[in-house]
C-alpha cells in the first residue's frame, strides 16, 4: 500500500496519489490506483473498473472489505 499527498491537479482532484494491491501466489488479486492518466480505478481479478474516491477512510474501507470478500471464497 502506498498513499501519497500531492497537489490537486485534474488527474488527481482529492490530492492523492495511491496504489494499493492485494497479491496471492504471485499473482494481483484487487488492485486500487490512479496511474498518470487514467484517473481513480479499481482492478478486480482480470476486470477493471472506475472507483468514485470519496476519502481515504472509504479507500482504505472498500480494499479491506475486497480483500475481506475474496478471502470468504478462498475458504
Amino acid at each position: 500500500m502506498k498513499l501519497w499527498q500531492v497537489n490537486p491537479s485534474p488527474d488527481k482532484p482529492h490530492g492523492y496519489k495511491y496504489s494499493f494491491v492485494y497479491i496471492v501466489k504471485g499473482k494481483r488479486v484487487i488492485g486500487y490506483d490512479n496511474a498518470e492518466g487514467k484517473g481513480d480505478h479499481r482492478h478486480y481479478g482480470d476486470k477493471e473498473e472506475v472507483y468514485t474516491f470519496k476519502s481515504v477512510d472509504k479507500l482504505f474501507e472498500d480494499f479491506y472489505n475486497d480483500i475481506k470478500r475474496v478471502k470468504k471464497h478462498e475458504s
